[in-house]
This record gives C-alpha cells, structure tokens and sequence, in this order.
C-alpha cells in the first residue's frame, strides 16, 4: 500500500511538475574565435550543436521553426538563432530599447542557481536592437540596467524564410555578473511573435525550448530555464 501511493505521489509531480528535470544543451569549445556578421555564415558554426524543440507552450499548434546554435571560446559564447518568420513586425516609435518589446524577436535569459538572485534577460529584434533588462523573480526589474559596456556584440541579417540573431558575449561579463559557475550557465531560450498591435498594446505569441510550469504565459519564472554545459 504505501508502495503504491508513492508511486500515485511520484505521477502527480511529474503531471503537474513537467520541468523537474531541467533540459541541458551542450555548447562545444572552439580554439579559434568566430567572425560574427549576422549571417552565421563561419565556417566554425558547422561544429555546433543544433537545437530546434521550440513550441508554443500556451497554443494549441506547431510552432514555426527555430533553430539555436551555440559554441565558446576562452573568451566568449557565441549564440546563434535562425528563425522562419513569414510576417517580420519590428516596431518604431519610441526610439529606446522599449521598442524592441512590441517587435519579433529572440530571447536569452541567464540567472545564476540561487532563484533569489537577479536575472539578467537580453532581447533582440531582427533590426540588431537590444533590450537588457535586470530582474528577479520577485517581478522587480530594472530597465535602466544595461549589460556591461563592449562585452556584447549583436549582428542580425534577414533571409528568404525569415531572420538570423548572431551573438558574442564575452566570458568576462557572465563571470561578473556570477552567472558561469563551473562552466554551466543557467539559460532560458525563448521567441517572441506580434501578431497584432492596436494602439500601444502588442498581442505577442510566446516560443520557448522549454514549456514553463504555469498556466499562463511567464517565462519570468525559474522553470523556464534549462542549462547550457560549456564542454572542455
């Protein structure tokens, strides 16, 4: 009897607690340094591992395809989306980062194991522009945060199917902001879609590697996140 409840104990979580078990990527080492031109056309991008399981975790369809690539270096990470996107939207109003929330675009987001930390979320569009923002799970934020100055380069390019985000983002600065601890980064990979815009409120459809455990639409939450292992 007891056995058999355990085991009625151990379905429950696994029902209602689907990311218990975080996915990992892993992120191969390279000796040379990438040439990044928002095309992810090095040579260098053909060693790395490939990752396509994004889906709509809170719609009932297919996702379009996204495909992220990743390799390091002694000195940088170096990140690669390349997305279909038949209808690319990017929004200009403001002209501030803020702009890049109501625009298409990919998402990193990189938080250290302590959940009570801050988290640190990098949004690109299709046009190269950035929102770096700093929260924590408490829903506080800082916009005025910035990630630190010349450790981040940001190259996009369009294509037939869609849009290419290349990225470099220096070692250094995932060391000072203790986010690459033992070679293993805490990361959420995620899209975001607008499919409508009325006035100044943007309908956004969400895509992310991993289905975050919540009923609604929040990737600002730990199970959200996956990990990158930065292979020797």
């Amino acid at each position: 009897m007891i056995l058999f409840h355990f085991t009625l104990f151990l379905a429950a979580a696994v029902l209602f607690h689907p990311n218990v078990s975080s996915k990992t990527f892993k992120v191969k080492k390279n000796q040379n340094e990438l040439l990044i031109t928002g095309k992810g056309d090095d040579p260098l991008w053909k060693q790395a591992n490939e990752l396509s399981e994004f889906v709509y975790p809170w719609e009932k369809e297919v996702a379009p395809f996204t495909s992220f690539k990743a390799l390091h270096s002694s000195g940088r990470l170096y990140c690669l989306f390349t997305v279909t996107d038949g209808n690319i939207f990017t929004y200009v109003e403001k002209k501030d980062k803020t702009d890049v929330l109501k625009s298409d675009r990919v998402e990193i987001f990189f938080k250290q194991e302590d959940n009570t930390s801050p988290y640190y979320c990098l949004e690109m569009d299709p046009l190269g522009r950035v929102f770096d923002c700093q929260f924590e799970f408490t829903k506080k934020f800082n916009q005025e945060w910035t990630w630190p100055a010349d450790q981040l380069i940001i190259k996009t390019s369009r294509t037939k199917e869609g849009y290419i985000v290349e990225i470099a983002i220096s070692k250094s600065s995932l060391n000072t902001l203790g986010l690459l601890r033992n070679n293993v980064l805490q990361a959420g990979l995620y899209r975001a879609e607008c499919v409508n815009l009325v006035g100044n409120k943007a309908t956004m459809k969400w895509i992310s590697w991993i289905r975050p455990d919540s009923a609604t639409p929040d990737f600002h939450i730990p199970s959200s996140f996956g990990v990158l292992t930065l292979e020797d």
